[in-house]
């Protein structure tokens, strides 16, 4: 069955612990961490998670959109992500950042923009438990989904046993295309974040896979 994993960066800022708890039907929480220099946008880092960490149970996902990916993963093991993921695009030593990642005991990711090729990971394949395939370009929530990258899940689907996630612009309209593409998580920020029932927001993201 699929698994949804709401996008904290949707959430309002002012009051994170209502927000996680309202999401609490979900899966997966998804945190996109965000540098300022990686991507535009500079949002929250691991002393947010940790202070999460203790008022949810969910899987905590962590999405390093940051430059320097090597730099955080101690803090945000630290902090509690039970996955942590970095950008093939800022990652210069992507097997040693992966490997460092699992020997810390938590699964290792890794993510790519829609204008990276999903051929990139072919050496990799191996070393990650998660492949994340950016469906918009990172930096902000509210963008529509690119089909584009829909053949680069079902390429992944075919060359890798691991776990496929997607981020960016799905909704109940799209969730189905992505899944039947091969995608196990869907990353979903507006579409449950910016409703009024979060439940039931999560439970229309599933029923539309089905």
């Amino acid at each position: 069955m699929v698994k949804i994993a709401p996008s904290l960066l949707s959430a309002d800022f002012s009051k994170l612990a209502e927000e996680v708890a309202s999401v609490s039907s979900a899966d997966w929480l998804h945190f996109d961490i965000m540098d300022g220099h990686f991507v535009p946008t500079l949002t929250f880092g691991p002393i947010v998670m940790k202070a999460l960490r203790e008022k949810s149970k969910l899987f905590f996902d962590a999405h390093l959109m940051v430059r320097t990916p090597e730099r955080h993963i101690r803090s945000f093991v630290d902090a509690g992500a039970d996955l942590i993921t970095v950008h093939a695009e800022a990652s210069t030593h992507l097997h040693r950042y992966l490997h460092t990642i699992r020997d810390y005991g938590i699964k290792a990711g890794v993510s790519i923009n829609p204008g990276t090729s999903e051929k990139l990971l072919e050496p990799v394949l191996s070393d990650a438990d998660v492949i994340l395939v950016m469906s918009v370009n990172p930096g902000w929530s509210g963008q529509k989904f690119i089909p584009s990258t829909l053949p680069k899940i079902r390429w992944l689907r075919n060359n890798f046993s691991g776990i496929i996630e997607v981020d960016g612009g799905i909704t109940p309209e799209n969730a189905k295309e992505a899944v039947t593409a091969g995608a196990d998580v869907l990353v979903a920020g507006s579409a449950v974040f910016k409703r009024p029932d979060r439940t039931a927001a999560i439970a229309a993201l599933r029923a539309a896979c089905e």
